[in-house]
């Protein structure tokens, strides 16, 4: 039973999708009108690796609730882990768009590994071959 989508909440979809478009190379897979549960209007937004692997639900925050969790999701923890081809290409990818490299990039047995924030806040394991 794999793992298709999960969510992650974002202030605006089109920045998001140039984000993870142009930055970390996702695919725009999906971007349809829709409606919230009590009929407003909304996008359904889905951007997914390359490689076909599990996609993100790109949910632009609805209310002062939902607002408030934007970069919060995971509390603060690394909640969103990314292998890559190329580490040192993306981390320079990354620092163009103005992400915060908060751990430098160090070698571990698996392979090398730096944290990044994202533009909303949230934390990622950005994952690469050993060097």
């Amino acid at each position: 039973m794999p793992l298709e989508l999960f969510s992650l909440v974002v202030d605006d979809y089109d920045d998001a999708i140039a984000f993870f478009t142009a930055t970390l190379g996702f695919d725009l897979v999906e971007d349809a009108p829709s409606q919230t549960s009590d009929g407003r209007p909304k996008r359904w937004v889905v951007v997914r690796p390359g490689d076909g692997g599990p996609g993100l639900v790109l949910a632009r925050a609805d209310g002062t609730e939902q607002e408030a969790v934007v970069g919060r999701q995971f509390a603060g923890r690394v909640g969103l882990f990314l292998r890559v081809p190329d580490l040192d290409a993306t981390v320079a990818r990354l620092a163009e768009a103005g992400c915060e490299l908060v751990r430098p990039v160090r070698a571990e047995a698996y392979g090398r590994v730096c944290v990044f924030r994202d533009p909303w806040g949230n934390l990622w394991d950005l994952l690469g071959d050993a060097a």
